[in-house]
């Protein structure tokens, strides 16, 4: 029993902050929230996808030379998977009917990764370290890597959202746009923390808060856009 006891706090460590901030990100939609079935199955579809991402980011490890092309082709591996299972799950349904729509559901399956992310993360300090360092290693991904799953994925969403009443062939090309800026986004942070003293670390996982800021103000604009024959 008292080893089951790391699984489950590790669980309850990276699922409660990300729950958090799913509760946050909702509020944006507010108006016209979606249907929460699709908000959990989404949310549970990113913390599946973590149980993908990770054997496909061993496999292609020993292929990579330096660690900033690794991590450059691990960013572009979560960040694709994302897409491709929210894409799979819950975009394009018929819930899926305003621009800020596509923003909502790709923030949760990110969310819902970084809550698989964060919990395996934390589980190896609660497995056999001081309770001090599991607190530290759960802030920091708290404050850092679920902020920059949350940014890199709503960028995706963003530009979905922004396409939203245009063509078939626009939409892939925003799309396209919206998967390449979110992986240079998440590689720039992740090439930022290898070469970051640790005691630097927060003015880096600030970069992640002021993406956010502009973030938020890209959305005020998304919620505005209508079809040109309803103006």
């Amino acid at each position: 029993m008292p080893d089951i006891i790391p699984i489950i706090t590790a669980f309850a460590g990276g699922t409660f902050p990300a729950l958090a901030w799913l509760w946050f990100w909702r509020r944006e939609d507010s108006k016209h929230p979606e249907p929460r079935r699709l908000i959990a199955l989404a949310f549970f579809a990113g913390m599946v996808t973590v149980a993908i991402v990770i054997p496909v980011q061993k496999l292609i490890q020993p292929f990579f030379v330096n660690a900033a092309m690794m991590f450059t082709a691990w960013s572009g591996i979560e960040e694709l998977m994302k897409y491709l299972v929210a894409r799979v799950t819950v975009l394009r349904r018929r819930d899926d009917d305003e621009p800020i729509d596509p923003v909502i559901y790709m923030v949760t399956v990110a969310l819902g990764f970084a809550a698989a992310e964060n919990a395996l993360f934390l589980l190896s300090p609660l497995s056999g370290s001081t309770f001090l360092e599991t607190i530290l290693t759960g802030n920091l991904r708290f404050v850092g890597a679920t902020l920059l799953h949350v940014l890199s994925s709503a960028v995706i969403g963003a530009a979905l959202g922004l396409s939203f009443y245009k063509t078939e062939r626009l939409k892939r090309i925003y799309a396209l746009f919206g998967v390449i800026l979110a992986v240079i986004l998440h590689s720039s942070f992740n090439f930022l923390i290898l070469n970051t003293p640790e005691e630097h670390l927060l003015r880096t996982f600030g970069y992640v808060w002021i993406g956010l800021v502009a973030l938020l103000a890209v959305l005020e604009y998304i919620k505005r856009i209508h079809p040109l024959w309803k103006t």
